[in-house]
């Protein structure tokens, strides 16, 4: 279990942007830990490719060196590579996830042997969605209500994940590579990327990412963007329902994160279980959303008597939850 502290830290940073598009809220909280390794990007328009939206969480782990650096370049890479320019910009994520990696293994500084991150990054170029995710950060999206799933959690005990891992000279055991990392792809972690007989796709973990690709059109109303301290206590419909409802009474996107990541946050951490981790939310709403007030008024009833249920499951199993022990290794 990683270290905790007797009393959570809550205060919140949280910031708001928008254009005609999209209308953003971000919220970050440390909570129990005794340091905040997260890092988030929300950029409206490329610097590279002005119109082109880049949203990103990283959570970092052993340290916050490796999250920071990818959400300060990370976007610079990718649009800097070649397939980009071509059109090809889910090879060019692939490809600039690793090239981002490399750049950091020489880097002094970024050398530590047990830092490394997480990645989720949601690319919206010409009205078509770009995610990309190594780790358990994850990214869904409500499509009028429903949950459009953009990424799916690198775990070492899944089938592919565990086949690479063997094949790469690792093993699996507690569900933690080599007995330590509860992650199978990250940037960073460099002690488990040293067979040089094989490519930067085929480490032990690897900073290659899966890419989603989805067509938007007017159904679709926000994503959210979050780290594991979020994922672990809710689920992906529990995520959407929170958010929406709150979204089409009128709050706005960044309050909306706030009051997730307080609904999760665990009200102790005497076991170090679900609740106790680092927590960073991003909600993007797409424009119109809400559509108007006559169109969402109908569903507002529905909608909150859904949350109010879950609201009240969710109290109920808090004990529950509080005895659960902690699937992360101790620098996570």
């Amino acid at each position: 279990m990683g270290q905790t502290l007797s009393e959570p830290v809550t205060e919140k940073q949280s910031a708001t942007c928008q254009d005609t598009r999209y209308l953003v809220g971000s919220s970050c909280m440390q909570g129990w830990r005794v340091t905040m390794d997260d890092s988030h990007t929300h950029i409206l328009s490329l610097p590279d490719d002005p119109g082109t939206a880049f949203f990103a969480v990283y959570d970092g782990h052993g340290g916050a060196n490796i999250a920071e650096y990818a959400g300060k370049h990370l976007h610079k890479f990718i649009t800097a590579r070649p397939e980009y320019h071509l059109g090809n910009v889910e090879e060019a994520l692939k490809q600039g996830f690793l090239d981002m990696d490399q750049a950091m293994l020489e880097q002094d500084m970024l050398q530590e042997k047990v830092a490394g991150s997480t990645a989720v990054v949601v690319l919206v170029k010409d009205n078509t969605l770009y995610c990309a995710n190594v780790g358990d950060s994850r990214a869904i999206a409500s499509v009028r209500g429903a949950v459009e799933v953009l990424s799916f959690d690198h775990k070492p005990n899944n089938e592919e994940e565990l086949r690479r891992i063997t094949a790469g000279g690792g093993w699996v055991q507690l569900n933690r590579v080599n007995g330590n990392l509860a992650l199978s792809r990250a940037l960073g972690d460099y002690v488990f990327k040293r067979n040089y007989r094989l490519s930067p796709q085929e480490q032990i973990v690897t900073a290659y990412p899966d890419v989603q690709v989805r067509q938007l059109n007017e159904d679709w109303e926000f994503i959210v963007i979050a780290c594991d301290g979020i994922w672990e206590v809710l689920t992906n419909e529990e995520v959407i329902s929170f958010c929406r409802v709150r979204l089409i009474s009128g709050w706005e996107p960044a309050a909306v994160c706030e009051a997730l990541m307080q609904r999760c946050l665990a009200p102790n951490c005497a076991t170090g279980g679900l609740g106790c981790d680092n927590m960073t939310v991003l909600l993007v709403c797409l424009a119109p959303f809400p559509r108007n007030a006559d169109q969402e008024s109908s569903e507002i009833p529905q909608q909150r008597e859904l949350s109010n249920e879950l609201s009240n499951k969710l109290m109920t199993n808090m004990d529950d939850l509080l005895y659960v022990e902690d699937d992360e290794e101790d620098i996570k």
